[in-house]
Order: structure tokens, then sequence, then C-alpha cells
């Protein structure tokens, strides 16, 4: 991102919270999803138009609001952060190396190995304190209608990926939209709950509000 290109909210702050938006692009395009709707988050602009953003760009941002920054820092914007896992990885490294008391949270659809070919749990697990994984559904049928994803298997795909972060000890949290016209999208919240708890994960479950906050 060159330095005459308008100013992009890499970093937000909501409720108090620091929040990194490194990236639009996804593997799901979910029909609750806020960026349906809406181009902010209490005012700061979330697309990049088609910017090319780095590492660097990011920890600048994180410099210049280090003064906001509190105890946490969420991997979380208008798009799936594990698309640009290896951005991800560079800036975690980044806080820990030179802010270690500050925790490292990733909000996920948990298709970072399908993304990356690779198993890249073990390196979060490394460098991140938790992980929030977007389980949306209590099976492969209707995940594919609320998420709609664009490879076949993504729900397999997204299990396969939070087994794995339980296994490796990070702290997991699986999560649903509970709420959202429930006529269309029939998501079972008790099912869902022994989904994550089968799984050795906690479990979330976030009634839909229409502006997200």
């Amino acid at each position: 991102m060159s330095n005459t290109d308008t100013k992009l909210n890499l970093v937000y702050f909501l409720d108090g919270k620091t929040y990194v938006n490194i990236t639009n692009a996804c593997t799901n395009s979910c029909a609750f999803c806020l960026r349906n709707d809406k181009d902010d988050v209490k005012g700061a602009y979330m697309w990049h138009k088609g910017a090319k953003v780095t590492a660097d760009d990011v920890i600048a941002q994180i410099e210049e609001n280090k003064e906001k920054i509190k105890d946490e820092i969420v991997f979380c914007g208008y798009g799936e952060p594990l698309c640009r896992y290896g951005d991800v990885i560079e800036v975690a490294k980044y806080i820990k190396k030179t802010s270690p008391k500050i925790k490292i949270r990733i909000n996920t659809n948990g298709h970072g190995n399908y993304i990356a070919k690779k198993n890249i749990v073990p390196i979060l697990a490394s460098l991140i304190d938790s992980i929030s994984i977007s389980l949306n559904a209590q099976n492969e049928e209707v995940y594919n209608k609320i998420s709609k994803p664009s490879f076949d298997g993504a729900y397999q795909a997204m299990l396969d990926f939070a087994k794995l972060c339980v296994e490796e000890k990070i702290d997991t949290t699986l999560s649903i939209v509970s709420g959202y016209r429930a006529d269309l999208y029939p998501v079972d919240v008790k099912a869902c709950e022994e989904i994550a708890l089968n799984l050795g994960a906690k479990f979330r479950a976030r009634e839909w509000i229409q502006n997200g906050y």
C-alpha cells in the first residue's frame, strides 16, 4: 500500500477492544454477515477497495494506535483473516515480540488449512491465545445454506480445523448466530453446543442483531 493511497482502517475499535481488518477476502458468503448490509463498524470504513495490504501496513497502524490498545488484539473484520494467514502470522509474531502481554485472538470460519493447503494450526498455537471458529450450523446441509461456502466439504474442513486447534491446546470456541431467519436457516442451538463440547471446545451462541453490535 503506497503512501498516496487513501487511509485504510486496518485497525479499528469496538467496545474498547482492538480489531485487525486484514482482508476482505472470504471463503464463505454468510447470509447474516454484517458486510451485506453496511460498509462500516462504528464509523470505521471496512472495505479495502482492492488495496494490497501487507503485514507491515497492519503493524504500522498498530503502532499508530498503541496508546489505545489494551489487553487483546483480535483478527476480525470484513473478511476471513486466514485468507492472509502468512500476514496474520507475521503480525502475531510482531505483537508477541513487542507487546508480549497482549493477548491475540483470531475469529475465523475455520477454513485456514484448506486455504493454506497445509496444517497451519501448530504455528498458530505458538502465537495466539484463543480462536473463535464459526460453526454456524448443526450439519452440512444447514451450514451450506447459511454459510454459502465457495468449495465442497467446507463444513467438515471447519470441524477438522477445530479439532486440531483443540488438540494443539488453543483456547477454542465454536460459535453460531442464533435467531436469524429461522424459517430459512433452522439452526439447532443444542445440537451445535453438543458438537462443540464433544470436540473439547467451548460454545457461544450470539444472538443476531441487525447492526451487528
